[in-house]
């Protein structure tokens, strides 16, 4: 496998990918302390010429908070016990990304106020209005 399969005429070369191992946290027996199973993907979006310019602008919206400054994106998986589903996981992970990212967003069409609400308002207000006018000294003429 040299590619990441993401669509049949999309596909992103595993030379643009670095994964580099850690430790993970949380349980895992006596492992837990030696074995570098934690996978973390980068992969510069920016540099990449296999998206199209559309497709590739919104995966940036989309994931702002997982890129850099310089356009790497990362992805950490620490979910098995074992580096190489760690290191699937992330790349699936980045496939998702990536599909999401084909269809662009839909236009979000604003609901309309019903007619009963804007009335009911319009009578809340005028109740309230009254009220207040109620408590108000009489006026001397």
């Amino acid at each position: 496998m040299s590619e990441l399969s993401i669509t049949s005429r999309i596909k992103i070369p595993l030379a643009e990918i670095e994964f580099r191992y850690a430790r993970s946290s949380g349980p895992g027996g006596q492992n837990v302390n030696k074995v570098n199973s934690q996978a973390q993907l980068f992969w510069n979006a920016k540099a990449n010429e296999t998206l199209p310019p559309d497709v590739l602008k919104r995966l940036l919206v989309r994931e702002r908070n997982r890129i850099t400054e310089e356009g790497v994106l990362r992805i950490n998986s620490q979910q098995f016990r074992d580096q190489e589903r760690n290191r699937r996981d992330c790349l699936n992970r980045l496939r998702q990304m990536v599909v999401e990212s084909l269809a662009p967003a839909k236009k979000r069409k604003p609901s309309r106020l019903p007619k009963w609400a804007k009335e009911k308002r319009l009578r809340e207000k005028k109740k309230r209005s009254d009220r207040k006018r109620m408590r108000r000294p009489p006026n001397e003429d």
